[in-house]
């Protein structure tokens, strides 16, 4: 990841509701949630929901699919493991055994669409 790739990442982040937004998209993994069902559980109403979600969609946080009449959205934790990689790339001045670990920053338990794809097979 490039630095300007990151800086609109952390700039997609950096506002409550898009925040609140990614973090609850993290949390129920590669599936997804509809539209209606992020709106219910945050609280954010249609028309600024949708402003949120094309700020993250645009700086890659997020992907969008159509099924039926419903569309989901879910994280892109590709992007989320490059964006964690960029911060902690240079970490501790190259003593990796001084950085955190995957285990610790939780990211070890992070699902992928790409990990549960390649399992299958």
């Amino acid at each position: 990841m490039e630095t300007k790739e990151a800086v609109i990442a952390l700039a997609a982040l950096a506002q409550e509701s898009r925040l609140s937004i990614f973090r609850l998209l993290v949390q129920v993994g590669p599936e997804g949630k509809p539209v209606g069902q992020i709106g219910e559980a945050l609280k954010v109403a249609p028309a600024t929901l949708s402003f949120h979600l094309k700020e993250l969609y645009h700086a890659g946080l997020i992907s969008s699919r159509q099924e039926s009449r419903f569309i989901y959205y879910s994280a892109n934790f590709e992007r989320m493991a490059a964006l964690m990689t960029f911060l902690t790339q240079n970490c501790c001045q190259g003593m990796s055994e001084e950085c955190l670990t995957m285990e610790e920053t939780g990211l070890a338990g992070c699902c992928t669409p790409n990990s549960k794809a390649k399992s299958k097979s």
